[in-house]
């Protein structure tokens, strides 16, 4: 065992054979043994292994452990649960095995037999945490019951039976046992029963949360409309906190809802179960005022009142009657808020809510009005103002964020907007003297200077203005020198550097952003939509397996939560377990990188290394199957991961997202259909018999190529989808999410390649059922598809020619839709050798059987048919168009070799001397990664090339 906890799995091995050797039937060496095989790769001799000692049902704890070990580690749980239900019912009153039992049924989500488990376990040992098990387990079968009529009328009320059984004996003990009657109550909407159970003698239990019984009280009030009670709660929860701006939120709501009702208090009781209760306008004006009067007595300055009074000045406006009630313009209130608080970071984030209350007109004076209030001192007469310490860099950089965000810098002049990003650079170099002493992990004081720097030069490059992109990388490149740690950066220069068509730099700046867990499904899309299209193929498919990985963990580790959270107790966290496996297993981003997968793997090793029908084996790939879940597609990407200052009307709205959405789900299934199509090739094996007879449809190869049809058609009806979709030319905002590939692909010609490569095989396969005798009609359409296919693949091509970076007035430019259009070419060239390999099965027997014929009959003169000059022709001059794209490939790398950059950038006299090394660095990167994917784009080709020279029939 020790030498497995080393991981020296072949000692172990070794140890266990010698033990073997003393005692042959020593259960748990056999398994120790099994687990150092399973290690090595010997996946089936570990299983074979441990089948033996499982068939012989163990009951020794050791052997049970190892053998849970082991199936773990095969990913198979269901295996764990067979062996503790022998060991059960070999020692019925053990404890320890009947939790195990419950545990290896959790893993796996029987919830049935975990209720029965659990029922089993409380009869040997009336434990209460055995008994809330079973209802926990009873509320997991309402939870993922497809009925819901079923939850609510059969599991839900025997759950409440079974704990008002307890409550009813008295026996409830913990926390947890009240939060799961709570659970129950309100997932059967008796609410009213719930709030009876918080505010009664159960309730005092719920103390680990702060708040945790008012909370829930609140909950129930407002599921309720008990708003009289709404209010007066969260009235009492400000006086004793001013600062918890939650309860702020639904003071306001109940107040509104309640003069909305016409609400009066009772004349005689108490105004409601919670005390005093406020119902006019008037109370809540004053209500606040008293908040702000009692913050300037406290000991540290309080955030909450103050931005409760511009909350109320905006629902009052909302409903059109601010003005009689004299709270202050909003305008004074904000400035007053800023001198209290402009040097805390978060006073940008709180004003960006509440600048909709100031008039456009006031903008530019409300900000001269901040800028007066900040101490900056100028060294000389025309020199900028700088700040003296941090507090007044922190106040001046709220400023700059305002001006942003209220438009000011988005409606400069050109020449404005150069001179304010040398004014921002000027400070963030500046600022960086305040930041000597910070670690490689914190941020600079004064980094934000450099990224509204580099927003502004953003809006320039969208304007036209092409030198402008790299002096974006060259900031952002500086900036990440003096501040390693700093996310943003990297985000920002991978979405720069991607759109420059460079991937090259990317794969290190993600890596070094260090994304854990769910991040690979939320940012992981950063990687994952340019990594293959821009011709890194080898990084692709690691960014794959990244998130691949990712998903395939969170099933196991989602089960390992759930166990965790039965022993402690935890159980409103298991419903949210389930619901964030289901979240990602639905994933979008999921379903496209299993997708794309599989088309890199298929493009890397498929008629190359292994045949096609071998690559898609392994893959267990099939035509029928669509294991996309369509219907219930989740959209996890965080798309507003990048910072933005900019105006509501230029920021991504939900209409963005909406769209997006749906872009990449028909590009999805685009794609899908695409993989699933390729994947029904080997489907079509040569295993015909002769037309008339009645085993076609048996055999099923006449179904396969039904299924292909059908593909065929789907795909016709996506790509129509598409088309329409890409006629609303849609322009998402620079840091919104990018667009899908969907629009290259059809502009370039390779959707219609594609297509009709798709059409061939099913014409191919009408002349393999006809034969070659009266089927003149078929071959002359083979003939005429081979024709258009080699025109279309040759206009593919030309759409790749051009200089992937050029010099234009001293500026670089780069074209990454040649690169695109070369990636798709390398595709569609693919996809054309596997139809065509496809031909070759078919044509190749008809040519040996006339071969047969001629040596028969003794003629020449039999001719041949058409068909096999054409497909002969059509295979030469793929390979001709083959060795061309290869030679311009070549031709490429010359050019990018051969690219001086150095004297280009440095004419710009904008540029300062520190910043011409970063430019020089960046304009490397980019060179070397166009260099990098023309070289693995040529490797791939040449490969293809000899598959073509094998195809000569």
């Amino acid at each position: 065992a020790d030498y497995l906890d080393n991981g020296n799995n072949k000692m172990a091995i070794q140890q266990a054979d010698k033990l073997l050797k003393k005692h042959k039937d020593l259960h748990c060496a056999k398994v120790l043994k099994a687990i150092g095989l399973q290690r090595t790769g010997k996946q089936d001799e570990a299983y074979a292994l441990a089948q033996e000692v499982a068939a012989l049902e163990p009951t020794d704890d050791n052997s049970l452990q190892a053998l849970t070990i082991l199936y773990r580690e095969m990913h198979r749980p269901e295996l764990v649960t067979k062996l503790y239900e022998a060991a059960v019912k070999k020692v019925p009153n053990s404890e320890e095995y009947h939790s195990h039992l419950f545990m290896a049924y959790a893993r796996v989500g029987e919830y049935k037999k975990m209720q029965q488990a659990g029922m089993a376990l409380y009869k040997i040992v009336p434990k209460n945490p055995y008994y809330f098990w079973s209802v926990m387990s009873l509320i997991m079968q309402s939870i993922s019951a497809q009925d819901e009529n079923l939850s609510k009328t059969m599991f839900l009320p025997l759950a409440e039976r079974m704990v008002e059984k307890m409550v009813k004996e008295d026996k409830i003990e913990a926390e947890a046992e009240v939060e799961l009657y709570y659970m129950i109550l309100e997932r059967l909407e008796k609410y009213k029963e719930a709030l009876d159970v918080v505010r009664g003698k159960l309730g005092e239990k719920l103390t680990s949360e702060l708040q945790s019984r008012e909370n829930k009280c609140m909950a129930m009030y407002k599921k309720l409309h008990r708003w009289p009670e709404c209010n007066a709660l969260a009235r009492r929860l400000l006086l004793k906190n001013s600062d918890d701006w939650q309860f702020y939120i639904t003071y306001f709501d109940s107040v509104f809802q309640l003069i909305d009702e016409s609400w009066t208090p009772p004349a005689e009781e108490e105004h409601s179960l919670e005390g005093e209760v406020h119902c006019s306008i008037e109370q809540a004006v004053n209500f606040i005022e008293e908040r702000i009067t009692e913050e300037s007595k406290s000991s540290r300055p309080l955030r909450g009142p103050y931005l409760a009074k511009l909350e109320l000045i905006r629902r009052l406006r909302h409903r059109g009657c601010n003005d009689e009630y004299k709270l202050g313009d909003p305008e004074e209130l904000m400035f007053q808020y800023f001198k209290k608080f402009g040097d805390k970071p978060c006073c940008f984030t709180d004003l960006k809510v509440f600048v909709d209350l100031l008039p456009p007109s006031q903008y530019t004076k409300f900000i001269r009005q901040l800028l007066d209030v900040i101490p900056l001192t100028a060294v000389a007469e025309n020199e900028v103002a700088l700040p003296g310490d941090i507090k007044a860099l922190q106040q001046h950089l709220c400023v700059v964020q305002l001006s942003r965000l209220l438009g000011i810098y988005h409606a400069m002049e050109k020449k404005q907007k150069l001179a304010v990003v040398r004014e921002l650079m000027l400070r963030y170099r500046h600022g960086l003297e305040f930041g000597k002493s910070c670690l490689k992990t914190e941020l600079q004081f004064s980094d934000y200077y450099c990224l509204l720097a580099v927003h502004l030069l953003l809006d320039l490059w969208l304007e036209g203005e092409e030198a402008a992109v790299w002096q974006c990388l060259t900031l952002l490149e500086e900036g990440l020198s003096h501040s390693p740690s700093n996310a943003q950066f990297k985000l920002l220069l991978i979405r720069i550097y991607c759109r420059l068509g460079a991937f090259e730099p990317v794969s290190e700046l993600y890596s070094s952003l260090d994304a854990k867990h769910i991040q690979h499904d939320t940012i992981g899309y950063l990687l994952t939509r340019y990594a293959g299209s821009l011709g890194h193929y080898a990084a692709a498919s690691q960014s794959c397996n990244f998130a691949l990985r990712f998903f395939h963990s969170n099933q196991k580790d989602t089960s390992e939560y759930i166990i965790q959270a039965y022993k402690y107790g935890a159980f409103e966290k298991i419903p949210e377990f389930i619901a964030f496996r289901n979240r990602l297993n639905s994933s979008l981003h999921f379903a496209q990188v299993r997708t794309e997968r599989m088309l890199l793997d298929l493009l890397l090793e498929a008629n190359i290394s292994t045949s096609l029908e071998e690559s898609i084996k392994s893959m267990s790939l099939s035509p029928e199957e669509d294991d996309i879940p369509w219907k219930d597609l989740r959209d996890n990407r965080d798309l507003t991961v990048l910072f933005s200052w900019d105006p509501k009307d230029r920021d991504i709205s939900e209409e963005h997202r909406k769209l997006s959405l749906e872009e990449e789900t028909l590009w999805l299934r685009i794609r899908s259909l695409t993989l699933r199509l390729v994947s029904g090739l080997p489907t079509l094996g040569h295993t015909i018999q002769p037309k008339n007879s009645e085993k076609t449809a048996e055999n099923g190869v006449s179904s396969k190529i039904d299924t292909i049809r059908a593909l065929l058609t789907q795909l016709e009806v996506a790509v129509d989808s598409g088309k329409k979709f890409l006629e609303q030319k849609i322009q998402y905002p620079v840091l919104g999410p990018p667009p899908t590939r969907m629009a290259g692909f059809f502009s370039n010609g390779s959707c219609q390649c594609q297509t009709s490569l798709f059409y061939l095989v099913s014409d191919i396969y009408e002349l393999d059922t006809n034969g070659l005798e009266d089927s003149a009609e078929i071959q002359e359409r083979i003939g005429n598809s081979f024709k258009s296919l080699v025109e279309r693949l040759t206009e593919l091509f030309n759409k790749c020619k051009g200089d992937l970076i050029e010099v234009r007035d001293g500026t670089l430019k780069t074209h990454p839709n040649l690169l695109e259009n070369l990636v798709f070419f390398v595709e569609t060239i693919s996809i054309a050798l596997w139809v065509s390999s496809y031909c070759d099965s078919v044509l190749r027997p008809f040519k040996s059987n006339l071969q047969k014929k001629k040596k028969k009959k003794k003629e020449s003169s039999i001719a041949m048919p058409p068909v096999f000059t054409h497909f002969l022709d059509y295979v030469t001059e793929l390979q001709t168009l083959t060795s061309n794209v290869i030679d311009h490939i070549k031709g490429l790398e010359i050019i990018l070799t051969a690219l001086k950059l150095e004297e280009l950038s440095l004419k710009d006299t904008l540029l300062l001397q520190e910043e011409k090394k970063f430019t020089k660095t960046v304009q490397g990167k980019v060179q070397s990664s166009y260099h990098h994917s023309v070289q693995e784009i040529g490797e791939l080709l040449k490969k293809r090339l000899d598959t073509i020279k094998k195809l000569k029939i």
